[in-house]
């Protein structure tokens, strides 16, 4: 049975270029980046190498780039890192509908007195920025974050409106991060333009190695470090970095940018084919999030509530079919909690349960499409 895998926000399997870079890095790489010795040094030429990569591919400079063990990590950093740097009682404000790195230090920032600010989303997963302007401002917030494209139902946030009106406030301007772990290569992005100052990225979500993240921050600007040890990474993310993977990751970035027209053209086809295609044979099937016609969604993800049947359960079932896609974001998927993006779109307990999400890469095809319908099909009409 050829199964399906429909589940690359959860991760997109690693591309043999990238894979083949990563074993040759490993080779080449036999010393410690912080050893002054030839082994260390060379290591430390392809730690360089890499950021300079990175950073040319995301527009920004070498010393604004740091290297993570990944996504959670760079977000938790992001948000505790600028609330702690702002000193007792600074605020938050964030969405409600964020991946569970951000919601969760915003949690902890809470309980250590600090503000949060939640805001709700419309009925597609969309904030209102002159709501989330004014929330800053009433506030006196020290940081907004936004993301740029959820990981759950792919609503995009307004970042280039967000920064404009952030400009608007001079001095009270809060610190502006957003967490682009499903944005990049999937949508351009423009961190100088919008005003961005922390960007969160994820290697595994680029066909790059797990266990690497990255976090854009904007030079001069101020975060507290949430680990001690070694001065690693301008002293905010002590240990010693991970080179071969951090390597590899680089290419990842780079040939994800370099295809990313391409690729979004592609995933914009294969989702809206597979919605069409569902409709005809799933007439109850719901979309959660944006209308799969329009342009202003995420290129390859869609989430939909099937009634009738709790959206784990039927993980389990296409599973066994031979059709791999998600309940929700895969940080949460062994949770017995609905979904919290699907409940701040209205939906009601059990119609977030429902919700199973499919999304494409660059390994899918219209065959795919067809493959993964009949599998739908046969589960919910097996007589036909």
């Amino acid at each position: 049975m050829k199964r399906v895998y429909l589940d690359h926000n959860a991760t997109t399997p690693m591309r043999a270029e990238v894979r083949a870079h990563f074993a040759e890095a490993l080779e080449r790489c036999a010393g410690n980046p912080a050893s002054v010795h030839a082994a260390g040094r060379a290591a430390r030429a392809l730690l360089d190498q890499a950021r300079e990569r990175v950073a040319a591919t995301l527009g920004v400079h070498e010393d604004e780039v740091l290297f993570t063990a990944g996504g959670t990590e760079s977000d938790n950093l992001a948000v505790l890192g600028s609330l702690r740097a702002a000193g007792p009682g600074a605020a938050l404000v964030t969405t409600a509908i964020e991946h569970s790195a951000v919601l969760e230090a915003a949690a902890a920032a809470e309980r250590a007195g600090q503000r949060v600010t939640r805001l709700a989303v419309d009925s597609h997963g969309c904030i209102d920025p002159e709501e989330a302007l004014a929330a800053v401002r009433t506030s006196s917030a020290a940081l907004l974050s936004v993301m740029a494209a959820n990981n759950e139902i792919g609503s995009l946030g307004p970042l280039a409106e967000l920064g404009q009106g952030l400009e608007a406030l001079g001095k009270l301007r809060p610190k502006f991060h957003t967490d682009a772990a499903q944005a990049f290569g999937r949508m351009p992005l423009a961190l100088r333009a919008w005003g961005i100052d922390l960007a969160t990225f994820s290697a595994h979500k680029l066909g790059g190695p797990l266990g690497v993240g990255v976090l854009y921050k904007k030079k001069g600007l101020e975060l507290t470090a949430l680990q001690y040890g070694g001065g690693q990474e301008g002293g905010l993310r002590p240990g010693t970095e991970n080179v071969p993977a951090i390597s590899a990751a680089a290419l990842a970035f780079e040939l994800a940018e370099r295809e990313r027209d391409a690729y979004t053209r592609r995933m914009r086809g294969l989702c809206r084919s597979f919605w069409d295609q569902v409709q005809r044979v799933l007439p109850q099937a719901r979309v959660n999030g944006p209308d799969p016609a329009q342009d202003a969604r995420l290129c390859n993800t869609l989430n939909l509530s099937l009634p009738g049947i709790d959206g784990r359960v039927l993980v389990a079932r296409l599973d066994l079919e031979g059709l791999e896609v998600s309940a929700g974001s895969a940080c949460a998927s062994g949770s017995l909690e609905p979904s919290h993006v699907l409940l701040a779109l209205g939906r009601t307990n059990d119609e977030a349960r429902a919700g199973v999400r499919f999304s494409f890469g660059s390994g899918n095809d219209e065959q795919d499409v067809r493959a993964s319908v009949d599998i739908l099909r046969r589960i919910f009409s097996p007589s036909r």
